[in-house]
């Protein structure tokens, strides 16, 4: 039998049939059958800057970490000082290898009010690195720690773009103004009144009577993400696409998360870089101890000899792709990790690990790009810059 016939089929998330219905071009991603596209990356790209995209992220990791110890346990297995979270926080973070390097990064969130004895967080990593992620905290946690996964029951709707507090608080009656930048809170399933969030409900047992929301996003643009009961997912997309939000795929996604310089699993890390060479510092607490620390103090007492950089070039038709050799001093220094056209800019970008020397803003570069060298130079990252994201 062929590697092929052995592999396993692809999954498909509750809101499959809400895509077949809208016209997506269906891929494999992660194991999973997602959308590339429905109407064009270019015109969902420019939804999620001007107005307002709908994502299906139900493939990401989506865990519970509960018990006494739950905190610990986070705590001691990614860079985030966990027990000092407040409830309704979102953190991210890195879980890391003990030499340092990036495994996942993911988002971690308080979802208890403060005051239980059995805290719960709410873990999402990468789709591609959820299983190995959930390993690793199953193998690390002690016995009063309890690890569920609930993909299949839970649905993930991401709502982003600078209309998506208007269109959602429309739909739905609630009241977003108090939901700060990476936190969440519970809200009402049933539209009617101007509803507040809360916490300490039990997730997913109280998505029956209400929905889940955090306020992050992976655009740079103001936006929520939504956990909905898998039954509910595909009706509450309907409905917010006929209030005018676009389904937005995988390909949209990408260039919107690299117009803003963020990581992508398995281009910019896949174990060979530690959160400092990513230029991540800030999200690196240096307050706890944790799995590839000793790795991390090192690199921060002696500084980098590679620093994730971003690169531009405006020279017309270069588009830098995955894997395009960057030159300096008429030698390959590096590989671009990621690379395409900008379509809010107009012009081609990069990212890359480039040697300290190298990295800084304004040095110039060569790309290799079908045959041909194109000059560039590196730029600040994000490459778009905008103010962050408020809930107006």
């Amino acid at each position: 039998m062929s590697a092929a016939a052995r592999a396993a089929p692809l999954r498909r998330t509750p809101l499959y049939d809400f895509h077949r219905r809208h016209g997506a071009h269906l891929v494999p991603f992660s194991g999973w059958e997602m959308p590339l596209y429905y109407s064009g990356i270019l015109a969902e790209h420019k939804a999620v800057r001007t107005s307002v995209g709908l994502f299906d992220v139900s493939h990401m990791g989506i865990l519970t970490v509960e018990g006494g110890h739950a905190a610990d346990l986070l705590s001691r297995r990614t860079t985030a000082n966990v027990p000092g979270l407040t409830p309704g926080q979102v953190r991210y973070t890195f879980l890391l290898e003990s030499t340092g390097g990036i495994v996942d990064d993911l988002l971690v969130s308080r979802l208890d009010e403060g005051d239980a004895l059995a805290p719960t967080f709410l873990t999402v990593p990468n789709a591609g690195r959820a299983d190995e992620v959930e390993e690793i905290l199953r193998q690390h946690r002690g016995p009063d720690t309890k690890i569920q996964r609930w993909n299949g029951p839970v649905a993930l709707l991401a709502v982003q773009g600078p209309g998506s507090r208007a269109l959602l608080e429309q739909q739905m009656g609630w009241d977003l103004g108090k939901l700060a930048f990476y936190h969440l809170a519970f809200y009402p399933a049933k539209s009617g009144g101007h509803a507040t969030g809360s916490l300490g409900r039990p997730f997913p047992g109280a998505l029956g009577e209400s929905l889940l929301v955090s306020r992050t996003g992976y655009t740079g643009e103001l936006g929520y993400e939504v956990f909905v009961p898998a039954e509910a997912a595909d009706a509450l997309a309907e409905r917010l696409v006929v209030a005018g939000a676009v389904p937005t795929g995988l390909g949209a996604r990408d260039s919107l998360r690299l117009e803003k310089g963020y990581l992508l699993s398995g281009a910019e890390f896949h174990r060979d870089h530690t959160p400092l060479e990513a230029g991540q510092d800030r999200f690196v607490d240096f307050d706890h101890e944790f799995i590839g620390r000793p790795v991390l103090d090192q690199q921060k007492a002696e500084g980098t000899a590679v620093r994730l950089a971003g690169i531009e070039t405006r020279e017309p038709g270069a588009i830098p792709r995955h894997g395009t050799p960057i030159r300096a001093d008429g030698r390959v220094v590096a590989e671009a990790t990621s690379g395409g056209l900008s379509p809010t800019l107009g012009y081609g970008i990069a990212l890359g690990y480039l040697p300290r020397d190298l990295a800084a803003v304004g040095t110039g570069v060569e790309l290799e790009i079908r045959g041909r060298t194109a000059s560039g130079k590196v730029a600040p990252l994000p490459f778009l810059k905008a103010p962050p994201p408020r809930a107006k």
